[in-house]
């Protein structure tokens, strides 16, 4: 069990990582930096029970919300590793592949659709935003990089 519990650690932790280095290449060809600050806001606000906001810009600020932001990030990917890791059991950690890590990196998406977009004010699946669709398919992007990330970390720990 120990031994799972390690290396979801280490595939959440390399999945976070290559999906953060894909969000700065993104960059390079006109896409915003990603921004945690309202997701450190957020994060702050649920210890009070606020889960959903109108807009989080507008709740009260918080110190130190990018740092908090960026932590929560990392502990949500690396979560998902172990709880990867777990479903998946030593069969796979011993001879990774790719449609699992892919299926449950697509399957992600919902916490962030229906949990942390519309916490944000954004609406479910950013309904709210002005380019829903963009944000959607960018968000599908993301997790199947985070996906990959699963499947890399697997056979590079293996």
């Amino acid at each position: 069990m120990f031994d799972i519990l390690w290396r979801g650690l280490v595939i959440g932790a390399g999945a976070t990582i290559l999906m953060d280095l894909w969000a700065i290449l993104l960059t390079q060809f006109g896409q915003p930096p990603a921004n945690w600050a309202p997701v450190g806001r957020w994060f702050w606000h649920l210890r009070r029970g606020n889960v959903f906001h109108e807009k989080i810009a507008g709740a009260e600020p918080y110190a130190h919300e990018l740092a908090l932001g960026w932590i929560s990030h990392y502990a949500v990917g690396i979560l998902y590793g172990v709880i990867f890791a777990m479903i998946m059991g030593s069969a796979w950690l011993a001879a990774p592949t790719f449609l699992p890590a892919w299926v449950f990196g697509i399957v992600t998406v919902g916490a962030g659709w229906f949990l942390l977009q519309p916490g944000l004010g954004i609406g479910w699946a950013a309904s709210k935003h002005p380019t829903p669709n963009k944000v959607r398919c960018f968000n599908l992007l993301a997790h199947t990089v985070f996906a990959l990330g699963l499947y890399g970390t697997a056979l590079i720990i293996g």
